[in-house]
């Protein structure tokens, strides 16, 4: 079978992110200076690098920090209509003390707000599918279980 005889194949983008917390357990948001709506720190992936590399990268260059990421919370498949498929990964952050907090630097101009939002209010902040996507890795999170989502819900 030539290339030209096989069948297609998804090419979907892919990106990762991270969940910071605080105390209190309410959940980092990031509001991009290119989007209308708030998300978690992260970005698309590079060729050639990994999920986990991308997340460290895109936080280092949107907050200035260098996290410890812990496990993958979820995987989410969720293509966009303009953009095609899309597959999401999202990386547990921790929790963020005053100090990390206090070095928060928006370096390459990506980003210009943040703050901490409880889960229940993330839609008031972005799509819904975003707030299913965040509430499906808190709940994988508490069950130390990774989970896979499609638009956001867990499967």
């Amino acid at each position: 079978m030539t290339a030209n005889e096989m069948p297609p194949v998804a090419t979907p983008r892919v990106a990762a992110g991270a969940l910071f917390f605080d105390n209190e357990g309410r959940v980092m948001l990031v509001r991009p200076s290119y989007k209308k709506h708030w998300d978690i720190p992260g970005g698309y992936v590079e060729p050639g690098e990994s999920p986990r590399a991308a997340c460290a990268r895109e936080v280092r260059e949107e907050l200035g920090l260098t996290p410890a990421l812990g496990p993958m919370l979820v995987v989410d498949w969720a293509p966009a209509e303009h953009e095609g498929d899309k597959l999401l990964f999202i990386f547990d952050g921790g929790s963020l003390g005053a100090e990390q907090e206090r070095a928060i630097r928006f370096a390459d101009g990506e980003l210009t707000q943040w703050q901490y939002v409880d889960a229940e209010s993330v839609e008031q902040y972005g799509p819904s599918r975003l707030g299913r996507r965040i509430r499906t890795a808190i709940a994988a999170r508490s069950s130390s279980v990774s989970a896979y989502a499609e638009h956001g819900s867990a499967v």
